[in-house]
């Protein structure tokens, strides 16, 4: 063989090795927004088995607050119920849970046998802990599809991208609700 057929092969073999090492990258990243995705839905399986021990405990003190307790019973057995790849769906009642909670730690203010009930705090501070790691799950999410989407714009990765037919993710939104600023009064 010749030279110019050496620099031929050394050239195709290089960007053989250029176009695996993009989709690699590609697949890596899908795969850890995917990851990302499911922290999110951990956190939600285990906020979801706490809620029916706090609402049971908040049952026997606040009686009249029974429409409280049934919402947020009815919205965990609807998250329970949503297909596991409609995050959007999942998210607007995972949202409405939240809400809900803050309404139901709200109701301690009233009760003070409540308040001070020792396996209502735990479950209480079981439940912010939850809270807290699905918005940091939220975060992570965000910054993995971040990255996924970036490799999905830029050059050379766009190219293997849309041979390969892989689509770009949504980034997680905050609902209109908890953006409105909160009403404070003294």
């Amino acid at each position: 063989m010749n030279s110019l057929t050496w620099v031929i092969v050394i050239i195709v073999v290089l960007l053989i090795a250029l176009y695996i090492t993009v989709y690699n990258s590609l697949q890596k990243a899908k795969v850890y927004t995917d990851e990302s995705w499911s922290q999110i839905d951990v956190q939600l399986k285990r906020r979801n088995d706490l809620i029916p021990n706090l609402v049971e405990t908040t049952k026997g003190y606040a009686k009249h607050e029974k429409e409280t307790l049934e919402n947020v019973v009815q919205l965990r057995n609807q998250l329970t119920n949503i297909p596991s790849d409609d995050h959007a769906q999942t998210l607007k009642v995972s949202n409405q849970i939240s809400d809900a909670l803050k309404s139901i730690f709200a109701l301690s203010e009233n009760y003070p046998d409540l308040k001070a009930n020792q396996n209502f705090l735990k479950l209480q501070e079981e439940l912010t802990n939850t809270e807290n790691k699905i918005a940091y799950s939220r975060q992570l999410y965000n910054s993995s599809a971040a990255l996924y989407d970036q490799k999905l714009l830029t050059f050379p990765s766009n190219i293997v991208a849309h041979i390969h037919g892989f689509k770009k993710v949504d980034y997680l939104q905050t609902s209109e609700s908890e953006k409105e600023v909160p009403k404070v009064k003294f």
